[in-house]
């Protein structure tokens, strides 16, 4: 595995904090970026005994500009300037210069002139025993390619001049970068490493403000650095993210997600393709837990809840305050021993759950400790980055007679046999629970746990998305982003390859206004069903109330879509959100909010519909934000 590097301009705090957490995190090595230093406290010398004692090195210092290409009398200047920078250097004890290309604008265009220009700046280097890596800028004056600075390293022909590689540069101009592989390994001195969205936009504002660490953007990484390694490369791979969040985020957190994403890029440069994010597969929730919280109304509104939508209390947990609610695959854990309502934790079923906790702590997803008697299963868990709990597990196939099959009033069949499963090993999850000995509601259709949705804090975003990718072996989806009453929203879906897995991932594209309505990051459950005009019917007759949707909504749909009437009938008067794609249809209902955070979404997919609703989140958010105003009015 390569050494692993990582740019102090990445990460937030004084130059001392961002060393501390690059070394807990576990890097080899550091870029010192120039301005980071200057603002230190410490004299050079102290820094590199700092560093030192980290079991830290310098790979590089960074950036000297505007050297090549100079007019006479700035390139004196240039000389004086980094004779200065090159005793620096010793005093600092790093051995290797970043020399970016020139973006002046008196720079001449004179490929031999710049040429000679480095060659005796690399000569002074070399004077110091310190080597200058050049590289191509994407907005660079005259130099802003990979090809470009090669021809400028070869032409000025000295041992002390080498090339500095960026993914960034190099991937915001083109995606040719086979030629790579042809470069002599040891004329790369540096290798940079970041990702980035797609954006249409100006490249300087792009790179400036929306790096991000490998495989969390759009960019070719894994194809660029295994380009990079062919050519014979055997320096660090090293990050240089320049991104607004990180910089302000906690930097131990910041410097743990960075080395998973050189951890997850090295796996996927040896594994090429989606079996390198993971190699244990999930097939299905095995269960969610939602915190009941503090508040004493939130556990009875839940109980009264999942008995209106047919779930059966079947269990009680030997040693903790946990129920176990359950109706055919979907199984629902009420945990009143946590302090907030939330989705508090979930459960993957697994092929390997041991290999799928290994996988995790290889990303660096500790596990979390547990209190457990010595009959009660051992199941591994790790938390998220916004701290959810994800425990692997494992259980026996249904030994049941096939589902019967029948034909619901919108046009679809699914199976209708309870198949609730029997663990394997010693010890089961399922078996840590007590029997009730309830008697098993009807069912009202509700067959499986469809999908997660959980809303991340505005600093973890792009880190939980790198993670559930990683750790749990998930892929994309689908991406949006829409105006919401309270700001923009971008979402995420990921999920396993067949569809067994599914999370959807949102977060305010800002950070949120102090006034905007004290709903923390809410999340929501959503169930499957068979058969929706009947789920809504049963909890109808429970008393239990729906979110109320705007007739101006309904108006909406029947201007955009033309709809069979029977259909449009029934999608206004249950109440139901619509949406299709090429696949098929999906229908939602929603309750209101529970516990201030939490709700649970009912849906019914028709015909293979493939996504998520998310055309219906804006009004959906809305009338929340109604239901929450009228249940809070003074009466």
């Amino acid at each position: 595995m390569a050494r692993t590097g990582i740019a102090t301009v990445c990460l937030s705090g004084t130059l001392e904090d961002r060393l501390n957490a690059a070394a807990a995190a576990g890097f080899d090595t550091v870029e010192i970026f120039e301005a980071d230093l200057i603002a230190s406290p410490r004299s050079p010398e102290q820094i590199r005994d700092h560093i030192a004692g980290l079991g830290l090195t310098i790979s590089l210092y960074q950036p000297f500009r505007d050297a090549e290409g100079a007019p006479p009398q700035r390139f004196a200047a240039t000389r004086r300037r980094l004779r200065a920078k090159l005793e620096l250097m010793d005093r600092l004890g790093a051995g290797t210069l970043l020399i970016c290309s020139s973006v002046a604008p008196d720079t001449i265009a004179d490929d031999d002139l710049a040429a000679d220009q480095l060659r005796q700046l690399a000569e002074l280097a070399a004077g110091h025993g310190i080597r200058i890596a050049y590289e191509a800028l994407a907005w660079g004056r005259h130099v802003s390619t990979w090809e470009h600075s090669w021809d400028l390293v070869r032409r000025a022909d000295h041992p002390a001049l080498g090339l500095c590689l960026d993914s960034f540069h190099v991937l915001s101009r083109t995606d040719r970068f086979a030629g790579i592989a042809d470069l002599p390994g040891d004329r790369i001195f540096f290798v940079q490493l970041a990702d980035a969205p797609r954006l249409d936009m100006d490249v300087l504002q792009w790179s400036r403000h929306h790096r991000l660490f490998p495989l969390q953007g759009g960019l070719d990484l894994a194809g660029f650095t295994r380009t990079v390694l062919a050519s014979g490369y055997a320096g660090p791979l090293s990050l240089e993210v320049f991104n607004d969040v990180f910089r302000q985020a906690d930097p131990h957190r910041t410097a743990v997600d960075a080395r998973r994403s050189l951890i997850a890029l090295q796996d996927a440069v040896d594994t090429p393709g989606e079996a390198a994010l993971g190699n244990a597969v999930s097939t299905g929730i095995a269960f969610a837990e939602l915190g009941v919280g503090d508040d004493t109304d939130t556990g009875p509104q839940l109980e009264t809840l999942l008995t209106a939508l047919g779930f059966t209390h079947t269990g009680q947990h030997r040693s903790k305050p946990v129920q176990l609610w359950e109706q055919n695959t979907a199984r629902i854990l009420l945990n009143s021993g946590v302090h907030e309502s939330a989705i508090h934790a979930f459960a993957l079923e697994s092929t390997d759950p041991e290999a799928a906790a290994r996988r995790a702590a290889h990303l660096l997803a500790a596990p979390l400790p547990r209190r457990r008697r010595q009959s009660e299963a051992d199941l591994t868990a790790i938390a998220a980055p916004d701290g959810t709990e994800i425990f692997f597990c494992r259980t026996a196939p249904p030994s049941l007679p096939a589902a019967e099959t029948r034909t619901t009033p919108l046009g679809d069949s699914a199976p209708t046999a309870a198949t609730r499963t029997t663990p394997l090993g010693q010890h089961g999850w399922l078996d840590d629970f007590l029997p009730t000995g309830e008697t098993p509601a009807p069912t009202t259709g509700v067959t499986a746990i469809d999908h997660l949705s959980l809303a991340q804090p505005f600093d973890r975003y792009d880190e939980a998305a790198l993670f559930y990718r990683t750790v749990l072996g998930l892929i994309g989806d689908e991406a949006s982003e829409f105006a919401a009453p309270f700001g923009l929203i971008r979402t995420l879906a990921i999920r396993d390859p067949e569809r067994r897995v599914r999370i959807t991932l949102s977060v305010p594209v800002l950070r949120r206004g102090d006034w905007a309505p004290a709903v923390r990051h809410p999340q929501h459950l959503t169930l499957a069903t068979d058969d929706l005009p009947r789920t809504a019917s049963a909890l109808r007759s429970a008393g239990v109330p729906l979110l109320a949707i705007p007739g101006n909504y309904y108006d909406d749909l029947d201007a955009r879509l033309t709809l069979d009437p029977p259909l449009r009938t029934r999608i206004r008067d249950l109440g139901a959100m619509y949406d299709e794609d090429a696949h098929g249809h999906y229908l939602q209902l929603f309750t209101p909010v529970i516990g201030g955070r939490i709700f649970l979404e009912i849906v019914q997919r028709v015909g293979g519909y493939r996504g998520y609703g998310f055309v219906n989140d804006p009004v959906r958010m809305a009338a929340h934000r109604e239901q929450r105003l009228h249940a809070h009015s003074p009466r």
